[in-house]
């Protein structure tokens, strides 16, 4: 077995487990007394104080003046986009290399994504590669920039912080500035991460977040947005909550609304795992550190790391293979040892139901597609 070293480190990381999963929730402070509380309160479902106890969480660790509570990171981004002004039948740019949801939520506008490169050093969406699209099919226009090839708005920009490492966000925000398109950031995979000395997400319009069972900190599912625009926060929250018209008794509606409030039951679990999440951060970081020494002396291995720049929270930590055969052994033979290891996300541009989206200049994405590995990555107790 080659990959037995590694397979042996990782396990001694992570003693006293048979099987070790890529990333395991911790629930190690108020989460069962706050679940407790808001059950006995009876307000379980998208009303309740653990809901706005949430919202001003995330207001003070984001920075950003508004946040609204969703159901979770898909609907999150969604929400963004909607409120955004993205239309059916605009397209909106982002990465190749990307979880699916990215490229869901555009669609579930009637939107496209068109998918770029990314960058090889922060995972997440090239800036170089943006501004070299946009300066060969963009066009700018009274009502913003179009794509020629096309003919269609591209009314977004949505980069994503990959695995917790910020990219480039501050020139990607200033190439969307010069363009006059919306910057919204899914910084799902990113709590805890910053930029520069500012969290990641709040950079664009608007950003958003996940909570779910796999994230860093967790609501069991749960999401949200973040802005700086009254405006847009408040239409978000309405949306989000069957626009309904407020009203003592009638059931009123003035859009077509969702049902994408986080319930209290699982802000309650959200506010508990916050308060939690500078010490999470920390132990994600130290461990980084360990397999950063380990994997030093490994050849034909190596560890992603965040940039000068940033300061990321390690969501996932991954490793860089020789090749595509490389990456596939060390699959096999970690999941088969008991050890979760995960290759990453096939590329959008590949997917039967993106196969027909614009795609330029990917071959960062392609390079890392074959090489890439995620490694168990929970917070160590």
């Amino acid at each position: 077995m080659t990959n037995k070293k590694t397979i042996d480190f990782i396990k001694s990381l992570f003693p006293n487990k048979d099987f070790i999963p890529l990333h395991e929730p911790r629930f190690l402070g108020n989460e069962k007394k706050y679940v407790a509380d808001a059950i006995d309160s009876t307000f379980v479902s998208s009303v309740g104080a653990y809901v706005n106890k949430f919202e001003e969480m995330m207001q003070d660790l984001t920075g950003a003046k508004y946040a609204v509570a969703t159901v979770n990171g898909t609907s999150a981004l969604h929400m963004a986009l909607v409120v955004a002004g993205v239309k059916q039948g605009d397209e909106v740019l982002s990465q190749d290399l990307t979880f699916i949801a990215t490229a869901n939520a555009i669609s579930y506008i009637g939107a496209k994504p068109v998918f770029l490169d990314i960058d090889r050093k922060t995972l997440g969406l090239s800036a170089d590669k943006l501004e070299a699209f946009l300066q060969e099919y963009g066009q700018k226009g009274a009502d913003g920039t179009t794509n020629s090839r096309t003919g269609n708005r591209i009314a977004a920009c949505v980069p994503m912080h990959t695995y917790g490492f910020p990219c480039e966000i501050d020139r990607i925000a200033a190439i969307c500035a010069e363009w006059n398109i919306p910057l919204i950031e899914d910084a799902a995979e990113s709590l805890g991460s910053y930029y520069k000395g500012i969290h990641t997400g709040a950079f664009g319009l608007m950003g958003t977040f996940s909570f779910n069972g796999n994230k860093t900190v967790t609501a069991g599912g749960g999401g949200a947005i973040v802005t700086d625009n009254e405006e847009l926060a408040k239409f978000a929250k309405h949306l989000t909550t069957q626009a309904k018209v407020p009203h003592a008794w009638e059931f009123n509606h003035d859009h077509i609304g969702y049902n994408y409030r986080m319930p209290n039951l699982n802000a309650a679990l959200a506010c508990a795992q916050l308060e939690q999440l500078a010490a999470y951060v920390e132990n994600k970081r130290e461990l980084a550190e360990t397999y950063k020494q380990f994997f030093s002396e490994v050849e034909g291995i190596t560890l992603c790391e965040e940039g000068k720049d940033a300061k990321a929270n390690y969501w996932l930590n991954a490793l860089l293979l020789e090749n595509r055969e490389e990456r596939d052994t060390f699959l096999s033979e970690t999941n088969s040892n008991g050890v979760m290891t995960r290759p990453a996300w096939t590329l959008m541009h590949k997917l039967p139901m993106f196969e027909n989206c614009q795609h330029h200049n990917i071959e960062v994405s392609q390079w890392v597609e074959d090489r890439l590995v995620n490694i168990p990555s929970s917070v160590r107790l």
